[in-house]
């Protein structure tokens, strides 16, 4: 059973927990259990996605109960009106405050049905603000450094691509902890040994947008899952 975060007669939001896909897709074609699905039968009715969250990423999922607030939401997406927060812990210390403007290029998980290569497209405009909430130094040697440093992060993304998060704190040396795709295998099976979190730590905590029925502002909130919040304990001993 999913989380309810929120739900009227045109929309419901829940905490989507990490490890699942969102909908079936041929990138994981062993995977059974869908996000949609599920949702579905939990409700006892259709639902529309609207946006989605990558498989390790967990939080707020929203999904419409009609065709026409799920056009509406796409929309809000669309139009980048959508406030998206995510918590990540990340290599490294990241500072205070910053913004990552860095073009990214669409990726396709897809490979060419007719074995042509891949047209490749333009890079899009990526822009992600960050701040760091706290600082951590341990005094044990996961990589080539005597100590290992590392960060909890609030971001918000000003657009939404395709792995934005992942691919911007790689770009700026800070990859995401527990990223089989972007991140360091040392630091993720660190994790897993220390703490016993074996998930990506990127969670999306908040959301804010318009209610389509009413114009009302709605905002959020989904608490991390235990292995996120048990290495932020386990990193809690170490903060600077």
């Amino acid at each position: 059973m999913f989380e309810i975060l929120f739900k009227d007669d045109e929309l419901v939001g829940i905490n989507k927990p990490a490890g699942m896909l969102v909908h079936r897709s041929n990138i994981d074609k062993h995977e059974t259990r869908f996000v949609l699905q599920e949702l579905r039968n939990q409700l006892g009715q259709h639902v529309f996605p609207v946006h989605r969250l990558d498989k390790p990423t967990s939080g707020v999922l929203l999904f419409a109960l009609n065709s026409d607030c799920a056009r509406q939401l796409s929309e809000q997406f669309t139009a980048n009106q959508i406030d998206k927060r995510y918590w990540l812990v990340c290599r490294g210390h990241t500072p205070e405050k910053g913004e990552i403007d860095y073009a990214l290029v669409p990726k396709n998980d897809f490979k060419s049905r007719d074995g042509k290569p891949e047209v490749k497209k333009p890079a899009q405009e990526a822009r992600t603000l960050y701040s760091s909430k706290a600082h951590y130094e341990l005094d044990e040697s996961v990589d080539k450094y005597p100590t290992s440093r590392y960060s909890w992060v609030e971001a918000q993304l000003v657009t939404g691509r395709k792995h934005q998060l992942r691919r911007h704190f790689k770009h700026i040396a800070h990859p995401i902890v527990g990223d089989s795709r972007y991140g360091k295998a040392s630091h993720n099976q660190f994790f897993e040994r220390k703490w016993a979190c074996s998930r990506m730590l990127l969670h999306c905590y908040s959301m804010g947008f318009t209610l389509p029925a009413t114009g009302q502002q709605l905002h959020l909130i989904a608490p991390p899952d235990e292995q996120f919040m048990a290495a932020l304990k386990g990193l809690e001993g170490y903060r600077l």
